[in-house]
């Protein structure tokens, strides 16, 4: 089933058991692929890869904005942006967990040979497009960093 399917058929859930934080962040999946589609032309369907990173890009917004509410004490704007994501999140492949994301970059650092934080970038490049919807850039970052400087 396409994401826009499962989106819709989740709507229509979170509808009928008036979850009106779920429904928002629904909506806003929903209004974000239908401007992608329109940016690609029209009524083909978002490639999976697109719809990761579009989801992620939608988690990652809320999870900022949050964080800057949660900075500024305002816990009662934090939390629906808190639950946003995780509404959201249910759509995106299960994330590896550290130590998986770990044995895999050092597994990627193997492969091209990288030695120091100069080669960073290739190791990032690989990396990103392998693990793209598995984990987040900014944990991919800090492991490959953490990898490379020891």
């Amino acid at each position: 089933m396409s994401l826009q399917k499962q989106i819709m058929t989740s709507m229509k859930e979170a509808m009928k058991s008036k979850d009106t934080i779920a429904l928002e962040a629904l909506r806003a999946v929903k209004s974000e692929i239908l401007l992608a589609q329109t940016k690609t032309g029209g009524s083909e369907g978002l490639s999976e890869d697109e719809e990761i990173k579009l989801l992620q890009k939608l988690v990652k917004q809320r999870k900022d904005s949050a964080a800057l509410y949660t900075k500024e004490g305002r816990e009662d704007l934090a939390e629906p942006e808190i639950a946003q994501a995780e509404v959201i999140s249910k759509f995106l492949p299960e994330q590896l967990s550290t130590d998986e994301l770990e044995k895999f970059i050092e597994g990627i650092i193997a492969e091209t040979g990288a030695s120091s934080m100069a080669d960073m970038g290739k190791v990032m490049g690989i990396a990103s497009s392998k693990l793209a919807g598995k984990a987040d850039g900014k944990s991919i970052s800090t492991v490959v960093k953490a990898k490379l400087s020891n």
